[in-house]
């Protein structure tokens, strides 16, 4: 059975996905796991397609103390115990520049191309890369492709994509970015499938996790994002300030005399929902609190998706269509509702009895803008993209299908 390994790499965590490739050019999800706790109390946790256990295993700090220790011990797990060798790995990477806006095969003149990018996504592009580079030294006859959070938006038109900067800077790669990429990708695509006609049309989604942004797409294409030229601008995030002043930096930098390194780690890990409640970054620890820092800290992130959608409806010149993904998105009666509340004047109104069970659409019938819930799917768009640049399929209506 040929297979596809997915890789998402973080900086204590090796997310990790098999998918075989079955006869009909389709692929089927066999194994999901991660190993978890790197560098303090390393884990093994898998599950099969069902979400039965097949594996969870402690190891010493000693033995994973890194994210290429991670990788070597999920892969020996796959090869040794299960018989999996895949036919080609695809990882998440989460910045790919002004250069890629597609999808592309490994090599090392593209990993130190991609590593230019460290300093865009300090959280992410560094863990993305290193196993990439692991790979790359014991099995270099492996095909690797690397997926981008940034592909998706980089056909966005030139007033979307500029700052009001000199053009210099922008020829330099200071643009407009726009991440999450390949969560609103999947998206778009199986709107298709739940409603074609909105799926033709105007519809912003809302990426909610830990990590936040929000899409405006047209007729399945990227139109405008929340975030930019890193993934710290748009909305509040977990630990992510969002939008933000950038005399705030020079402030911090001028008249708190904090280090750049400082600032960019503060940015990162400080503010968003931990900074504004003092409390903590889990939305769902927020919503349990009784403090009012965690009242005011979720107030914030609605207030803040209300206005960006605003923003996002403009570029589009109207709205059909409204999806909530992510972990928050996905899993927050609560969150949905507040924010269906605040969009009412554009005609959004929820049904309380599907929202609360988490139903594919969750608009009353007198809605005038339908609101879905769509769960989505990165792993699965990056088994298809890896599958599509690595094996050729049969037929035409096998690459429709790859890619529909």
């Amino acid at each position: 059975m040929d297979t596809i390994l997915v890789v998402n790499a973080g900086s204590s965590s090796v997310k990790f996905q098999i998918f075989s490739i079955e006869g009909d050019g389709t692929l089927q999800r066999r194994i999901k796991g991660q190993v978890d706790g790197i560098g303090s109390r390393p884990r093994l946790r898998a599950s099969d397609r069902t979400g039965v256990p097949v594996a969870d295993r402690a190891y010493p700090i000693e033995a994973v103390a890194d994210v290429p220790a991670a990788m070597l011990v999920a892969g020996t797990w796959l090869r040794d115990e299960l018989n999996i060798n895949p036919i080609a790995v695809g990882h998440r990477v989460v910045h790919g520049g002004p250069d890629h806006a597609n999808p592309v095969l490994i090599d090392h003149g593209v990993v130190e191309r991609l590593a230019r990018y460290v300093s865009l996504a300090p959280l992410h592009q560094p863990h993305n890369l290193a196993p990439v580079r692991t790979i790359l030294a014991n099995f270099p006859d492996l095909p690797q492709v690397a997926c981008f959070d940034t592909a998706f938006h980089r056909d966005h038109d030139a007033l979307a994509d500029h700052y009001a900067i000199p053009r210099q800077l922008h020829a330099e790669g200071i643009r407009r970015y726009g991440f999450h990429g390949l969560s609103y990708e999947y998206i778009a695509r199986r709107l298709r499938q739940v409603a074609p006609k909105v799926a033709s049309g105007r519809v912003v989604v809302a990426h909610l996790g830990s990590g936040a942004s929000m899409c405006a797409i047209r007729d399945g294409r990227s139109v405008e994002s929340t975030m930019g030229f890193t993934a710290l601008d748009g909305l509040a995030m977990g630990t992510r300030a969002g939008q933000l002043d950038p005399g705030v930096v020079l402030y911090l930098l001028a008249e708190k005399g904090m280090a750049v390194s400082t600032v960019q780690d503060f940015l990162y890990r400080d503010c968003g929902m931990k900074g504004l409640s003092g409390i903590s970054n889990d939305m769902r620890e927020l919503q349990e609190s009784s403090d009012p820092r965690a009242a005011f800290a979720i107030d914030y992130f609605v207030y803040r998706i209300g206005l960006s959608t605003g923003m996002l409806a403009a570029a589009l010149q109207g709205l059909d269509g409204f999806v909530f993904t992510a972990g928050i998105g996905e899993n927050s009666a609560v969150i949905r509702g507040r924010v269906a509340d605040r969009l009412s004047w554009l005609g959004t109104t929820l049904d309380a009895g599907l929202n609360a069970s988490n139903a594919g659409k969750i608009s009353a019938s007198d809605s005038r803008i339908p609101v879905y819930v769509i769960p989505t799917d990165e792993e699965l768009m990056i088994a298809q993209h890896t599958l599509a640049l690595v094996v050729k399929p049969k037929t035409p209506a096998q690459a429709r299908e790859r890619m529909s």
